[in-house]
């Protein structure tokens, strides 16, 4: 057996293994199983993990940007016509939001957290000086005690209506960005302050939010099931909540937001509690997007989360009372925070009924500014890019027994909305590229080996066929072996001498003449 024999037969050899190898492997899943068994594990909150230390101490940085409305027409308003607003703004702030007072329980299985947030203003960012900037918008106390009033009976609203015209206090109020935003003291919360002490005398957004968390969590840490990884387990001691009319508005779904299961799909949708909400919501996919070269799928709020009940049955629930119930695109939240009728919407009434966009003008809403949505990395379930956006309204409709208040039109007004922005910073995406390709390498290894069993076979059928184009070569100018004795010669051949190695008779000649 010659060499080349040798080298078509051990070509053959190693590529079949090779096909059959890979070819059982693709089928079997074997690394793909693997790798995912592998990520189940490792994506834990447990305490030795890094995805806990990340997890603790978020890398990404988070900027709140808060845009206000101001109100250019109070008198047009107050006098039964359409309010303009003009919006101002971004005012922007660093969020830190380290973990604290973690403990692990139950073996490892839970965890107990607190999640402070510390805000930090960010003037390069901004538009202008919140302490500086002034803005007009509805004076949110005066309507708080409209509100609160609107029990009880007309002599009293009447009495209290003219006390508070003695002390000049109107439905709208001047004032600066920060005034609104951080607090200041309130004449009109003042004076219950010193009838009822356990009032606050002072009014902002996000007065006494600054440095204090919003309950206690306790979260799965995914080592029991990596699906139930960073699901809430409790909120301030409570598995469901008490203040919606139905036992499915009142639960406490998914996760807050930081973290997610590892391998998503497409066709799940992913739960969200919002605690500023006093609910849960879900997202589901959008589309798949690309974030620092980073993979990921989209997945945003759909239209029936804030549905109104006629067309979706199952948001009845967030009516309170029962069958009390707005519109399209807003949320009754008072029933969970005391004091004015807040509702929340996504900005500029984005995804809302028309009724409540075209009641003020200036709004505009569009997807790209004003929509929701985490960008998420499928594979590990990292969110790498995330915008939450709402918007905070008041719902401004006349009292009897307010004058102030009686030309007016029934409103469910805009104050201000949030864009709450976190993308992955350099060093994470490059670590998270790394990692991804580690896994792809690492996933795909069995399509590797019948890659590589395919091109051995066209180097086997490449050397088949050299091989046999020599040998035929070789057939077509091979030699025929001879006899020792010529045969008889024919008449006709008597003359002709032989050819190409035959037996050549020698016979006398004639000269030649020349």
């Amino acid at each position: 057996m010659t060499r080349r024999s040798c080298a078509i037969y051990a070509t053959g050899i190693v590529c079949a293994h090779l096909l059959i190898v890979g070819i059982a492997l693709v089928v079997a899943q074997v690394f793909q199983t693997m790798i995912h068994s592998r990520l189940k594990k490792e994506i834990t909150l447990t305490e030795k993990s890094q995805v806990f230390e990340s997890w603790k101490n978020p890398p990404p940085p988070v900027y709140m940007e808060y845009y206000f409305f101001n109100v250019t027409n109070p008198e047009v308003f107050l006098a039964g016509g359409k309010a303009a607003v003009k919006q101002i703004g971004p005012y922007t702030y660093r969020e830190y939001r380290p973990r604290e007072n973690v403990t692990f329980l139950e073996n490892g299985t839970k965890l107990y957290a607190l999640n402070p947030k510390t805000f930090v203003f960010v003037p390069e960012k901004s538009a202008g000086n919140p302490e500086v900037d002034i803005i007009r918008t509805v004076n949110i106390p005066y309507v708080a005690v409209l509100s609160e009033l609107s029990s009880y009976s007309f002599l009293l609203r009447t009495f209290v209506s003219m006390y508070m015209n003695s002390l000049g206090i109107e439905m709208f109020m001047t004032r600066t960005v920060h005034e609104v935003l951080w607090g200041f003291k309130d004449p009109l919360l003042s004076k219950i302050h010193s009838m009822k002490p356990e009032v606050d005398e002072y009014f902002g957004l996000m007065w006494k939010k600054n440095g204090t968390h919003e309950g206690e969590f306790v979260f799965h840490t995914g080592e029991e099931n990596y699906l139930d990884y960073g699901k809430i387990d409790t909120w301030n001691g409570l598995r469901e909540m008490s203040w919606w009319s139905s036992n499915q508005s009142n639960m406490i779904n998914g996760t807050d937001g930081a973290v997610f299961h590892p391998l998503i799909n497409r066709n799940e949708l992913l739960y969200i509690f919002a605690a500023d909400l006093c609910r849960s919501i879900h997202l589901a996919y959008v589309k798949d997007v690309e974030v620092k070269g980073i993979q990921a799928y989209r997945f945003a709020p759909p239209s029936d989360v804030l549905m109104s009940p006629k067309d979706n049955p199952t948001n009845a629930g967030f009516c309170v009372p029962a069958g009390d119930c707005l519109g399209t695109g807003v949320l009754k939240v008072s029933v969970c925070r005391e004091g004015a009728p807040i509702v929340v919407s996504f900005p500029h009434f984005y995804q809302a009924d028309p009724v409540y966009i075209n009641a003020v003008d200036g709004l505009s809403p569009n997807k790209e500014e004003h929509e929701t949505y985490l960008d998420l990395q499928p594979t590990t379930g990292v969110p790498i890019r995330a915008c939450k956006r709402a918007q905070l309204n008041i719902i401004l409709k006349r009292v009897p027994g307010f004058p102030k208040t009686r030309f007016i039109n029934e409103t469910i007004f805009p104050i201000m909305f949030v864009n709450e922005t976190a993308t992955i910073d350099d060093d994470s995406a490059a670590q998270m590229r790394t990692l991804l390709l580690i896994v792809t390498l690492v996933s795909n290894f069995p399509l590797l080996i019948v890659g590589m069993g395919i091109i051995l076979l066209l180097v086997l059928v490449v050397l088949f066929c050299r091989n046999r184009q020599k040998k035929t070569a070789k057939d077509d100018t091979a030699y025929t072996q001879v006899s020792d004795k010529p045969d008889e010669p024919s008449e006709t051949a008597a003359n002709q001498p032989m050819r190409n190695g035959s037996y050549i008779a020698m016979s006398p000649v004639e000269a030649q003449k020349c």
